[in-house]
């Protein structure tokens, strides 16, 4: 099992640069990344051979099996009956997290179409970040000849930061490209 170059990058650049513009004296103090959930939803209607497919672009891009998420409440509008799959969700924490942010940052969001930086306003108030894809085809893992539904997904990116100005500084730093 090999080191991650983010976390190095986190333990021996960014931490101290956090660490001297907020003015903490303990390193635990200091914000960190917590985990990174990656989650896509599945449209009710196409549920039989979309959920398999799901599955596996998920674990394809982030090296973990995914967990299929069922209705908790029947909605008859939506054709949706509790207990029916509606979506995949994977939860990377430790290593497998920080490699998925570093392919994510530095390989996946430069591939954007026309990208001009993520919006800086998708913060949540509590230091968390979520940001959206509309399909997996900006992964280079994913063979996009064999993907017969693609479907979106919400990157969401925990940190222990108290604020969103705290929680932007930590992605900054780590390289997150935010727009103007």
């Amino acid at each position: 099992m090999s080191a991650s170059v983010l976390k190095e990058y986190y333990h021996s650049e960014v931490l101290p640069k956090l660490m001297a513009s907020q003015g903490y004296t303990n390193r635990l103090q200091a914000p960190r990344l917590t985990k990174v959930v990656v989650n896509a939803g599945i449209g009710s209607g196409r549920e039989r051979e979309a959920v398999p497919e799901a599955v596996k672009i998920l674990a394809t891009i982030t090296g973990q099996k995914p967990v299929v998420t069922k209705a908790r409440t029947s909605i008859s509008n939506f054709k949706l009956r509790e207990g029916m799959q509606v979506g995949v969700c994977v939860t990377l924490r430790g290593e497998t997290m920080f490699n998925f942010l570093q392919r994510l940052i530095h390989l996946t969001l430069p591939r954007v179409r026309d990208f001009r930086g993520v919006s800086p306003k998708a913060f949540d108030g509590a230091g968390n970040y979520t940001m959206g894809l509309s399909e997996p085809s900006v992964f280079s893992e994913v063979d996009m000849d064999k993907v017969k539904h693609a479907c979106g997904m919400n990157i969401t990116i925990v940190t222990t930061a108290k604020t969103d100005a705290e929680a932007k500084e930590l992605l900054k730093l780590l390289g997150m490209p935010f727009s103007n």
